[in-house]
């Protein structure tokens, strides 16, 4: 880590690459989905400035209260929160983090130091970084208010941990990132992430459930596991604060040191990552080449889905082929079970409280399939993103788009079906079977969704579209712009199905529900077709664009 100085050679590496990023920004305002995407961000800063402000505030008079009231300890029951957020908002939310590859300029004759320290600003720009340094400069001041001597440790001590927290984020990210660059660590990562989702969705039930009854044995465990507690940074920090509050400086000073300590075997593990990605270190799966001879190689015939045209049919083998080596894929089949299997198994619903599940166990198929369509949309509503170099062979197949992204609507539409399915047999077994009626209007009701998705999903992927790849970390989702559209469509489609139901409650028939649904459906349909023959005359006139998108490095 020797030689990190802002030497004139460097400052003009940073300021080279500053220009470069201010320049794309001025040149992506020059077209309409640039425009969209600074408006899109803008209210995307408006929202994450009212959470921070509104936590700032709150922690800051949480650690007033603390402070002044002596309980200086339990300010490791803020910084808790603040660690977990900081580590866990960029992996669960990576459409709002900063999505340049900044491993990209490496093809430049930068210095480690440079390629290091630019890194580390890159991974300081995301929302997580943000948010968390507005808390903690609240809880700063919140102190600060309340015993004015202790102000400035208690902000060189929260500033620690923010610098240990900013280089652990960076650290994970780049370590996962090489774990995905494999399929095997991949594979092994995707499971254990996905376990970890599960295991959180029973959380909430579970610390309810505990809450209702005593359990002397968990306090005991909690007696024993806070002296661990303390030996991390959260409750380092806290301790640290505490001591100095208490005139104990020695102890303070020592909890301090072991929180820079933590930081620099986080920079440690950091410098090793990314100096091996510096000398170029590449992580290739490609296969082999068989030694066999042409004549003796197995020959493997595409899919003849009978009724399907040959385009057609081979675009929906190759969507399941993608889909079925993803994540996400796993998570669109189980999700809708698991979010039905928390309601059932919940505290409220042994209680008979405000579990609205346990006293309408009708809507449990409505609900479970209306999540099952929203986990679909993150695939609807950027259908070429996966495709990246290879929408070039689309442009020169003999096959048009309209053929295209049918088969892609019609893969999407596949995996729904067989969510409907799981999440009726699913309900079936925690509830009850779902009515004929209620299933009847459900089916139509997802239908509706699914063709108006399909309809504002062609056309996004055409005009708004975004190169993601599942083997790289934090590039799985659609750009801000997509993002925004696909949530007003939501709330669109949810709004007309909530007065469908109130129209149908008010005259005490679901059937009438169901009539609705398909009429609704059949002008979707309209819409759909009217798209989907124009398909070709948009993606033709919007080539420049899409592959310059899709093909960029």
């Amino acid at each position: 880590m020797a030689g990190l100085s802002f030497s004139p050679y460097m400052r003009g590496q940073f300021a080279a690459i500053a220009r470069v990023r201010w320049q794309l920004f001025v040149n992506g305002l020059r077209t309409i989905r640039g425009r969209l995407e600074v408006v899109a961000r803008g209210f995307m800063f408006l929202a994450f400035g009212v959470v921070g402000l509104g936590g700032s505030f709150a922690l800051g008079a949480l650690g007033w209260y603390f402070v002044s009231h002596g309980k200086v300890e339990w300010i490791a029951i803020l910084l808790w929160p603040v660690f977990l957020f900081w580590q866990l908002f960029p992996v669960m939310a990576s459409a709002l983090t900063e999505n340049v590859d900044s491993s990209n300029l490496l093809r430049f004759p930068l210095s480690f130091p440079s390629y290091f320290l630019i890194r580390l600003v890159y991974g300081a720009l995301d929302p997580s970084t943000a948010l968390g340094c507005l808390w903690l400069l609240g809880l700063a001041i919140g102190i600060g208010v309340s015993q004015p001597g202790l102000f400035l440790w208690a902000t060189l001590v929260l500033v620690a941990f923010a610098i240990f927290n900013i280089l652990l984020a960076r650290m994970i990210f780049v370590w996962v990132e090489r774990w995905l660059a494999q399929r095997r660590t991949r594979e092994i990562l995707g499971a254990v992430f996905f376990i970890f989702i599960i295991c959180f969705q029973f959380i909430g039930p579970l610390v309810s459930r505990i809450g209702r009854h005593r359990h002397p044995e968990v306090s005991r465990i909690t007696t024993q596991v806070l002296p661990y507690e303390r030996a991390i940074p959260p409750g380092l920090a806290a301790e640290a604060i505490a001591r100095a509050m208490h005139g104990a400086f020695t102890p303070a000073l020592a909890a301090f040191a072991l929180e820079c300590a933590y930081a620099l075997a986080i920079l440690w593990l950091l410098n090793v990552r990314l100096r091996a990605q510096y000398h170029g270190e590449n992580l290739s799966e490609a296969v082999a080449r068989s030694n066999l001879p042409k004549e003796k190689r197995a020959i493997r015939l595409g899919w003849n889905v009978s009724g399907v045209p040959g385009p057609v049919a081979a675009i929906l083998e190759k969507e399941f082929h993608y889909l079925s080596r993803s994540g996400p894929m796993l998570f669109t089949f189980v999700m809708p079970v698991v979010i039905l299997l928390v309601f059932r198994l919940g505290p409220q619903a042994s209680a008979r409280q405000s579990n609205f599940l346990a006293h309408a166990p009708d809507l449990a198929f409505p609900v479970g399939s209306a999540y099952a369509l929203l986990i679909l949309t993150n695939l609807v509503y950027n259908c070429f993103g996966a495709d990246a170099v290879g929408m070039q062979l689309f442009y020169v197949s003999p096959a048009s788009f309209r053929e295209i992204l049918l088969g892609k609507n019609l893969a999407h539409a596949l995996v729904l079906a067989c969510e409907v399915v799981l999440v009726w047999i699913a309900v079936g077994f925690m509830f009850h079977p779902p009515a004929a009626d209620v299933t009847f209007a459900t089916v139509t009701g997802v239908a509706f969704a699914l063709l108006l998705n399909l309809t504002a999903g062609n056309l996004l992927s055409i005009y708004t579209p975004k190169k993601i790849d599942y083997g790289a970390f934090g590039k799985q989702r659609a750009s801000t712009t997509t993002v925004f559209a696909s949530l007003g469509i939501q709330a669109a489609v949810f709004g007309l199905a909530a007065v469908t139901l109130l129209i149908a409650r008010a005259f005490g028939k679901v059937w009438i529900a169901a009539v609705i649904f398909l009429i609704l459906a059949g002008l979707a349909s309209i819409g759909y077709i009217l798209v989907l023959n124009r398909a070709d005359r948009i993606a033709l006139d919007r080539r420049d664009a899409i592959l310059a998108e899709l093909c960029r490095a």
